[in-house]
């Protein structure tokens, strides 16, 4: 019981997490900074929300082409405008 407790709890907070700041929960700091300002992708801060969900629905669609931001931008579906106001704000 303690198990099923322990697992709905971390399942819970990695929820929460993904909701508060789906940039940070969904590991996109690790390419693209902390706070967007760059990495071993490019720098996102900044950057007009509306291209940042354009490019992030044309990731998902295909319509872009990148085997890492193709599966990275698949977990960001339904998300994409949070974190577009996110790296904006940057």
């Amino acid at each position: 019981m303690k198990k099923i407790l322990l697992v709905a709890a971390t399942v819970a907070l990695s929820i929460g997490s993904v909701q508060a700041n789906p940039y940070t929960a969904l590991g996109c700091a690790g390419c693209h900074g902390a706070a967007g300002q760059g990495g071993t992708g490019p720098a996102l801060a900044g950057k007009d929300a509306a291209w940042l969900v354009k490019q992030l629905k044309d990731f998902q669609s295909g319509a872009r082409v990148s085997a890492t931001m193709n599966a990275m931008a698949g977990m960001a579906k339904g998300k994409e405008q949070a974190i577009a106001d996110f790296l904006a704000s940057k």
